[in-house]
């Protein structure tokens, strides 16, 4: 499940957000590092119309694994790094 292409796109979101500075170019609103990325900059990244990155965070935000944060009229998404580490140790135990 975790190796199929959509879900390779979901980790590499994952991983960008690891470090946003290093992975997405300056907004115009909100800091990268604190609030974390648009979904038009995920879009970019992946090279997909916004939509399909929409359904990836919005994903991955249900999950718990991204938080986010409204800044005017757009949505940030950032790592939620306890609910990762949580997750992670569900994995290594055997689930």
């Amino acid at each position: 499940m975790l190796r199929t292409p959509v879900n390779e796109q979901r980790l590499g979101i994952l991983e960008w957000l690891k470090d946003p500075v290093a992975h997405f170019p300056p907004q115009p609103h909100g800091d990268r590092a604190e609030d974390g990325v648009t979904a038009d900059a995920v879009a970019a990244k992946l090279g997909v119309p916004r939509a399909v990155a929409d359904t990836h965070l919005g994903l991955l935000a249900a999950l718990g694994l991204v938080r986010t944060r409204r800044i005017r009229r757009r949505t940030y998404y950032r790592r939620d790094e306890m609910r990762i580490a949580e997750v992670a140790r569900m994995f290594e135990k055997g689930w």
